[in-house]
């Protein structure tokens, strides 16, 4: 069971390092915005690399969590689902605090595959993946990997324009993409 202080700093290394970038944020910073000491910080992560791997581990359950129940609330189909996820992605994307996805940031950061960072980021969409096939299952999809992974590659290549180049319209487009791929895969 996590301390309050635990989570503290595991809030505050999570925005920096979201804001920032990972290698970019020192112990130092995420000591001083969390207004604790180093000691009390390697106590509960006996490294960076650790507090890096909680920090992932804790947004790909919170994210999961969070994105599973916005595409439930906007359809209630799986074929609605599946068209719903770039809805969500949209959303996500228009946020001003929007800075990329911490998965594709983290895994360029740690670019050999490796790593365990790299790991646990592609870990991240193995699993956002699987739960596009399963709505392309669902949705009576012929091959619904491979829908999965086309869906898959429009978000992801979204998020990064969306990065790029702020209010780009990127999820729109995607969205459009994504339409044409999933009346063309769902046998009638």
């Amino acid at each position: 069971m996590p301390t309050h202080l635990q989570e503290k700093i595991l809030n505050v290394a999570a925005e920096l390092f979201y804001r920032q970038g990972i290698r970019a944020t020192g112990v130092d910073a995420i000591v001083k915005a969390a207004n604790t000491t180093k000691m009390s910080l390697y106590k509960y992560f006996p490294s960076k690399d650790d507090l890096v791997l909680a920090f992932l581990r804790k947004r790909d359950e919170d994210f999961r969590q969070w994105f599973v129940q916005q595409v439930d609330s906007k359809a209630d189909t799986p074929e609605g689902k599946l068209l719903a996820v770039f809805d969500v992605i949209g959303a996500w994307m228009a946020i001003p605090e929007f800075r990329g996805c911490a998965f594709i940031n983290a895994a360029a950061e740690f670019p050999l595959e490796g790593n365990p960072v790299h790991r646990v980021s592609a870990e991240f969409y193995d699993s956002f993946r699987h739960y596009i096939s399963d709505l392309a299952k669902a949705a009576g999809c012929a091959d619904p990997e491979s829908l999965a992974l086309q869906l898959s590659l429009l978000v992801e290549g979204a998020i990064v324009s969306e990065q790029m180049k702020r209010y780009s319209g990127a999820g729109e487009y995607a969205k459009q993409a994504a339409k044409m791929l999933i009346e063309g895969s769902i046998t009638p």
